[in-house]
């Protein structure tokens, strides 16, 4: 402190280190918009039991599917079936049929928009808001692939890191499909709507009640490139160990391939305030 600024009881002005050190960094942004975002999922009751539920309800619906279908030739049973589709069934609805509602509930509310204008950066922005989802999906897949387990007799995962890895690159693809689907989206009343074509795509396609065994070759290539296919092939190929390595290059390429075609959307449609 200088004579003047002694004299006028004035402090001298913070350094820009001194500044820089209060400004939160990316973790504590993320964290900060996620618990925001955790506080409106727990007040939202009907929004919660239902990403809770949801995937539940339609892996029993896929057990009685299986029950149904002759796997003797597919080296496939009727747990290995089942609990990867239980698996990504609490991605599809706990991350991306959610993801869809809170994206464009948050930019209709001005959400958005008010927090873009502060030290929030869009890829923080954007994956603050899915932590909630993200999280309850992951402690979803682990009660699913436990419960489900258990109930069918299911063996061990043979190779857990395919289905980690199957797991992990299903948040992101979801993640980013959700945020593209928003940027269609008018209204958070319409979300249920634009979200349906991958809903039903995913469950019918890509080896959710249908496993791609049972295809015929050609649809079974065609159902193979399909959004969430790779992802079921990861997880699936987790619990039976028999995708090997070229089944599983050729299907993270896949879900590589529709994370960047989502991120793209993203970047080049995804809007900030509501639609006119």
């Amino acid at each position: 402190m200088t004579a003047t600024d002694a004299a006028t009881g004035t402090a001298p002005p913070a350094h820009a280190g001194d500044r820089a050190a209060d400004v939160p960094g990316p973790l504590a942004r993320l964290a900060a918009v996620g618990r925001a975002e955790l506080t409106l999922l727990w007040r939202s009751k009907l929004v919660l039991f239902g990403a809770l539920v949801t995937p539940a309800g339609f892996a029993f619906a896929t057990r009685s599917a299986v029950a149904e279908m002759d796997l003797s030739d597919t080296g496939l049973t009727a747990a290995t079936v089942v609990l990867p589709s239980a698996v990504v069934f609490a991605l599809l609805f706990v991350v991306y049929a959610n993801l869809v509602i809170v994206y464009v509930a948050r930019r209709e509310e001005l959400v958005l928009k008010r927090l873009r204008t502060g030290l929030l950066d869009d890829r923080e922005l954007l994956a603050g808001a899915a932590l909630p989802a993200l999280c309850v999906a992951l402690a979803q897949c682990l009660v699913l692939a436990v419960t489900v387990g258990l109930a069918m007799d299911a063996p061990a995962p043979q190779a857990p890191l395919a289905a980690v890895l199957g797991v992990l690159l299903g948040m992101a693809m979801l993640t980013v499909l959700a945020a593209a689907t928003a940027a269609a989206t008018k209204s958070a009343e319409s979300a249920q709507l634009t979200s349906m074509p991958l809903l039903l795509v995913s469950m019918f396609g890509s080896g959710l009640f249908v496993p791609f065994e049972v295809l015929p070759d050609s649809l079974a290539e065609v159902a193979r490139r399909l959004p969430l296919s790779p992802v079921v092939e990861l997880v699936r190929g987790g619990w039976t160990g028999e995708l090997g390595a070229g089944g599983t290059v050729e299907a993270l390429a896949v879900a590589v391939a529709w994370t960047a075609a989502g991120a793209w959307a993203v970047r080049r449609w995804f809007r900030w305030e509501p639609r006119g």
